[in-house]
């Protein structure tokens, strides 16, 4: 059995019904325990969401952990074995609302620092945490807010660390690298509304549209590259008509979506829809909506102290990866260099039933002091 600190502290996270965007003291726990290490604690309230950024040293490197605090909601209560915020230890595993998704790195971060500060007091460079709740919303009163304030202040962060849970199979088998941009556009094409017996005297926006369509799911944006696939386009929803079948609708909507890499730019993806429309000889009107540019953090200092890590603790070599949705590390990439996404496995995120292995809890803390040693122990 592990060492409980860190399981300890999961628990006392688990328990706090953080569902988005409330903190519910969450990161006050954190503070308290950063406090005792020296930390300087800013507690950052924008709308309603709280945001935590801690700091301890002032000079290069600077070395951040990054996660949120705020969890999804549960679903049918009826259908979890105990209580999602109850936490429980059963058959190996840490269950409860967030334990993967992301209580279990925070307080794996909180017992990694600890134990690196006992071990090295004199360490070089700075530590720091960012911490919001409002990761699994909007998303805009969070972490952007934070790194705005930073940037405006001239607080660069040279590594970061996000604690998403980016594990597959076994802890330490996915770094995530890197993140693919996430693009909507909100398409409406005009027609001429009409009696569908008198085609003539109408124009169907539907098929005036549908060689579009055709053209842009057809179409190859990029290649990708050595870490990302190929940029792909989809339409999520479509709608079009007043619901008789003897009316031909004046205008259809279409919502489509752009996950690209590195490979293509948000301006080139723009530009390339809009000649397609156009070579069409459409009636349209299209908004956009920039939800994350990619990133990435090639092979470095980051990727290899965090490998070199995960390979004394558990014994695996990690694979860099970009797959996966978005995260706040779009956001602090901004003022990052390096960063990169790592934590427990992730097979049941968002699920009913979540939960980590127990035996992983501990390892994940190791993962992460001895980060925090290959890059910050004075040599």
């Amino acid at each position: 059995m592990p060492n409980a600190t860190t399981l300890t502290l999961a628990q006392m996270l688990i328990a706090r019904r953080s569902l988005t965007p409330d903190d519910d003291g969450c990161q006050n726990i954190l503070a308290n325990r950063l406090a005792n290490t020296g930390f300087h604690n800013e507690h950052l309230r924008f709308g309603n969401v709280c945001n935590l950024w801690a700091r301890r040293g002032n000079t290069a490197p600077l070395v951040c952990f990054a996660g949120h605090t705020d969890v999804v909601p549960t679903g049918p209560l009826a259908q979890w074995e105990s209580d999602p915020f109850t936490p429980v230890v059963r058959d190996g595993k840490l269950y409860g609302r967030g334990a993967a998704d992301m209580k279990t790195s925070l307080a794996a971060f909180i017992t990694a620092i600890e134990a690196f500060i006992a071990d090295h007091p004199d360490h070089k460079g700075s530590i720091a945490l960012l911490i919001t709740s409002d990761e699994e919303g909007p998303a805009t009163e969070g972490t952007v807010k934070v790194v705005e304030m930073l940037k405006a202040r001239g607080e660069a962060i040279d590594y970061c660390i996000v604690g998403e849970p980016t594990c597959t199979d076994v802890l330490g088998d996915t770094i995530k690298n890197g993140r693919r941009g996430s693009l909507s556009g909100n398409l409406t094409v005009k027609g001429i509304q009409g009696h569908i017996a008198y085609p003539h005297l109408a124009s169907n926006p539907i098929h005036l549209v549908a060689p579009a369509i055709a053209e842009l799911a057809q179409a190859t944006w990029d290649t990708g590259n050595e870490y990302f696939p190929p940029t792909t386009w989809h339409i999520s929803n479509i709608n079009g008509g007043t619901g008789a079948t003897n009316v031909i609708p004046g205008e259809v909507n279409l919502l489509f979506n752009f996950r690209f890499s590195t490979a293509s730019t948000v301006e080139s993806l723009k530009e390339r829809v809009h000649a397609i429309l156009d070579r069409h000889q459409l009636n349209y009107t299209l908004s956009w909506e920039l939800s994350g540019k990619p990133y990435l953090t090639p092979k470095g200092d980051l990727a290899d102290a965090l490998s070199s890590a995960i390979r004394e603790v558990t014994d695996v070599n990690a694979t860099l990866s970009t797959s996966g949705g978005t995260s706040d590390g779009r956001f602090i990439a901004d003022i990052c260099p390096q960063l990169v996404e790592f934590g427990p496995c992730n097979a049941t995120i968002h699920k009913l039933n979540e939960h980590v292995e127990v035996a992983d809890i501990e390892r994940l803390s190791d993962i992460y002091r001895l980060t925090l040693k290959n890059l910050l122990d004075r040599k």
